[in-house]
């Protein structure tokens, strides 16, 4: 087995796969880059049996085989290797040789024959969807998921088509967010599927061509994304999402209406006095005045006071500055609307004009 490639066409499909390969492994071939010649194709393979990244490179000069090379080392290799440097690579014996202008490496290596395979039961679903719509989407939901929560359907994503929409929704059980937007083709068949955070967060990272349009297939326990040269492969969460619909069915104090960056920056202020865990601070609303407050154990103190619309009864309620702020960073207009419930056990963030995304914060007892 040999070939001979430039180190550029190489080295991202090679950074994207690295990323999936955990440093710990239990079996020290999942520290490996699976790495295959057939039919002009260079394909690279890595996977920690619950994410796989597969990456295929068109090549000319090459004499088919497999054979598991330690990833980061190779990718080091190539990395270090001067822009433009043609990378020869042959097995010998149980030895890769890498050789480029003056410089050689010798990495030991394992037989392809051990590499797990990546289970996956039959993909039913498909859908088409472009790289930049579904980048958008998660950009304003993966920030609301879980964190290594007990609850372990929170540390994932809820992924929602139904026939020619798709909603995506991410909550860490103070928070939550539902993005929703059109898919450009019906799909014919409602599904709800979790995304673990892990997958989320690279199949986010992959995403960097918004042109791109991906092929997505799913069934109740895998899924499948096609991105150009890409396939990544993930297992699902084996679970049901809690239903949160029931907090659209209540009743609702008036919208109120306020400047996003003036929001933004008051908050950001006002924050800096707040306790150093909970980052908690006081909404005080009475009509055309929003008054924002905190204090800390060392007993400083913050307020800033902002001119709002607002029709409707004062009420005072807290929150989670940080929270707050995910949430109207993430907005894409001007004016920020807040909708507290009437029993203050939520509170509505979104835009004026009717957008596909929302956010819920919960409020906090100071």
């Amino acid at each position: 087995m040999k070939f001979i490639i430039n180190r550029e066409e190489i080295l991202t499909p090679l950074q994207q796969i690295v990323s999936v390969i955990e440093k710990r492994q239990t079996m020290p071939i999942l520290s490996n880059v699976l790495i295959v010649i057939e039919e002009d194709q260079l394909i690279l393979t890595g996977t920690d049996l619950e994410i796989q990244i597969i990456a295929k490179i068109n090549i000319a000069m090459a004499t088919p085989g497999t054979i598991t090379v330690p990833a980061r080392k190779f990718l080091d290799i190539c990395r270090l290797l001067p822009s433009g440097a043609e990378i020869k690579f042959e097995l010998q014996g149980d030895k890769v040789k890498i050789t480029s202008s003056r410089s050689r490496f010798s990495l030991s290596c394992l037989p392809a024959d051990n590499y797990p395979e990546f289970a996956e039961s039959e993909l039913e679903n498909h859908l088409f969807i472009a790289a930049g719509k579904f980048k958008k989407a998660l950009d304003k939901t993966v920030f609301c998921m879980a964190n290594q929560d007990v609850r372990y359907y929170l540390n994932g994503l809820l992924f929602n088509v139904s026939n020619s929409k798709f909603k995506l929704v991410a909550s860490d059980g103070h928070r939550l967010s539902i993005y929703e937007d059109n898919l450009d083709q019906a799909t014919g068949f409602e599904a709800r599927i979790i995304l673990p955070r892990k997958g989320v967060l690279e199949l986010s990272r992959l995403l960097d061509d918004p042109e791109a349009e991906l092929k997505v297939e799913f069934s109740s326990n895998n899924i499948r994304v096609f991105i150009k040269n890409l396939i990544f492969s993930a297992k699902l969460v084996d679970s049901k999402y809690p239903d949160f619909s029931k907090v659209f069915q209540q009743e609702f104090f008036n919208q109120i209406h306020i400047q996003k960056q003036v929001l933004k920056d008051a908050l950001t202020r006002v924050a800096i006095l707040s306790n150093e865990k909970f980052k908690g601070v006081t909404f005080d609303i009475t009509p055309d005045r929003l008054k924002i407050s905190t204090h800390n154990p060392e007993h400083d103190e913050a307020e800033e006071e902002l001119i709002i619309e607002y029709i409707g009864e004062p009420l005072t309620i807290a929150f989670n500055a940080q929270y707050l702020l995910d949430a109207v960073s993430n907005l894409d207009s001007e004016l920020a609307v807040l909708t507290i419930a009437s029993n203050a056990s939520s509170c509505f963030i979104d835009e004026p004009n009717d957008c596909g995304y929302k956010f819920i914060v919960m409020p906090m007892r100071l």
